[in-house]
């Protein structure tokens, strides 16, 4: 079944829009490619070797300043290109930052990584442009041999099946003038065109895929680049997250534990008046408002106690799996809990861990319809994973109310990710992947 299904790849590859579009590609590529690659070589040793001289170093930091821009601009025009005709979408690298001064601005071209990265591309663009011209050839072999009947017909022209280098030649005879060879070099001909034709598409796709790892190596915003920009979003979220928290704890606090325990006060100072208004105890009253007053106090303790379980639940001071078989236990869905982690991780990594659980068991109770769910907690190649599955009816998309797009804000503060597989119909899996130290 698998070499059925590879033949008829092999056989349709030279039709599909892939196949032409990277052909299309190679051909664009070469001249930009060489001429881009020469000129810039040409610039940059020249610019190096002024350089050495004292006379006319300043000429050649200038022009080495020129190329590297100039390199920068190809770079983008390489991504443009690639994007256009082979869609790899590559994220364009950051904006240059110059210094301050002259002397600083200067000093910040020189140390362009991204522009250094894009001239490494262009050069390397050179001999990758070459062998996209070589395998542009293919093509053009394959479809200059399938029209040998065509020319032989046409213009009195065969291939010749002699030919001691193996590929086809064109040779005129005279018209009318049919000679044993003549079908025969035909023939050779057009098989060695549908041969060449059938391989093309492959040559072709090699070439591309090492100018695609090119591409991604040396003209996206590179791994530095990239882990900075990350560590400013996770930070912002951190930050994000932590004010978000202040604040609620505030609100909590005022409306909730804050208008309770000045129910209390007040209670009390009304006891207080009734004992020394000189007259005799109004014992049915003040038993009255030390009722309210022990029930305030009662519901304030409550509602802080639950502040607290939301900043860090109790439950945890004896481990993750603990907590969780708490929170499995007060589920209103039947919950299957496996927890096999012998290393406890950080706290900070086990309330991020069992806020999550906690959100997602919300979610199955609330908008899954499920009958029953399960937690799975596992330590493996040094990460914490959570997995919670229901059989409910599916269909959990980020960032449509079901708190799933909160979650991934909050474990990317760790580097930590969040998959989400819930087909229509379900059933869903949601995995939380966090490392054991944050």
């Amino acid at each position: 079944m698998h070499l059925h299904e590879t033949v008829r790849a092999a056989l349709r590859a030279p039709f599909t829009r892939r196949a032409w579009a990277e052909a299309a590609y190679c051909l664009t590529g070469f001249p930009l490619g060489v001429a881009g690659g020469v000129v810039l070589a040409v610039l940059l040793a020249l610019g190096a070797g002024l350089t050495v001289s004292l006379v006319l170093a300043v000429v050649g930091v200038l022009l080495l300043i020129g190329t590297l821009r100039m390199a920068r601009g190809l770079g983008g025009v390489h991504r443009a290109l690639a994007a256009e005709l082979l869609g790899e979408r590559t994220p364009a690298p950051p904006p240059f930052r110059p210094g301050d001064g002259f002397v600083g601005r200067l000093d910040a071209r020189l140390r362009d990584g991204t522009a250094w990265r894009a001239a490494a591309y262009v050069l390397a663009k050179l001999p990758v442009g070459v062998l996209g011209a070589y395998a542009v050839l293919w093509w053009v072999t394959g479809l200059v041999n399938l029209t040998a009947p065509l020319r032989w017909a046409v213009f009195g022209q065969q291939p010749a099946a002699d030919d001691p280098e193996g590929m086809p030649i064109l040779t005129p005879v005279p018209f009318g003038g049919l000679h044993a060879d003549t079908f025969a070099g035909t023939f050779l001909a057009v098989a060695l065109g549908v041969g060449t034709l059938l391989c093309a598409p492959w040559v072709t796709r090699v070439v591309v895929a090492g100018d695609r790892w090119l591409i991604r190596a040396l003209l996206g915003p590179g791994r530095l680049a990239d882990r900075v920009r990350d560590l400013e979003e996770t930070r912002a979220l951190a930050v994000d997250d932590s004010v978000a928290l202040l604040r609620r704890v505030e609100r909590d606090l005022h409306d909730g534990a804050q208008v309770r325990l000045v129910a209390v006060a007040m209670g009390l100072d009304m006891i207080r008046a009734r004992l020394d208004d000189g007259q005799p105890p109004d014992l049915a009253r003040i038993r009255h408002l030390v009722d309210g007053a022990h029930r305030n106090a009662t519901e304030a303790l409550t509602e802080l106690r639950d502040l607290a379980r939301g900043i860090h639940p109790p439950a945890l001071d004896e481990g993750l799996p603990d907590a969780l078989a708490t929170l499995a236990a007060r589920s209103t869905v039947p919950v299957d809990l496996t927890a096999d982690v012998p290393v406890r991780p950080t706290p900070a990594i086990e309330t991020i861990a069992y806020f999550c659980a906690a959100e997602l068991l919300t979610n199955v109770i609330k908008h899954s319809g499920a009958t029953r769910a399960s937690i799975d907690v596992t330590r493996r190649d040094g990460l914490l994973r959570i997995r919670v599955a229901d059989d409910g009816r599916g269909g959990a998309v980020p960032g449509t109310g079901s708190g799933l797009t909160g979650l991934a804000q909050r474990v990317r503060t760790v580097d930590g990710r969040i998959d989400v597989r819930s087909p229509d119909g379900g059933p869903t899996a949601v995995t939380v992947e966090l490392p054991l130290r944050a």
